[in-house]
């Protein structure tokens, strides 16, 4: 990261506890993270088939109308960013679900 990026520009936060943290002291940590579906094969069996698939293409057709563009992409790929202090840090890492 070079002193140009806006994150030197600006405060930063620890996202958990809200203490300002100074970039460029090695006193913070920034987090990435990356949910995506399930990219497994999906288990088929063909005794489950609509007998009329165009029917149930204009269902999901329908069921996606009512997401915006971001909410139907989230249900498939998320990435999340956000700085924690050290402190924060040492608990989160421990358990992250937590």
């Amino acid at each position: 990261m070079s002193r140009d990026d806006p994150a030197y520009q600006y405060p930063v936060a620890c996202q958990r506890c809200g203490v300002e943290l100074h970039l460029g002291r090695g006193s913070c940590y920034l987090i990435n993270i990356e949910a995506m579906a399930d990219p497994s094969p999906p288990q088929l069996d063909f005794d489950d088939f609509p007998t009329d698939l165009n029917r149930a293409f204009r269902d999901v057709l329908e069921e996606l109308s009512q997401l915006s563009a971001q909410e139907a992409m989230d249900q498939v790929y998320r990435r999340v960013s956000f700085y924690l202090c050290a402190r924060c840090y040492a608990r989160w890492i421990e358990n992250p679900t937590g």
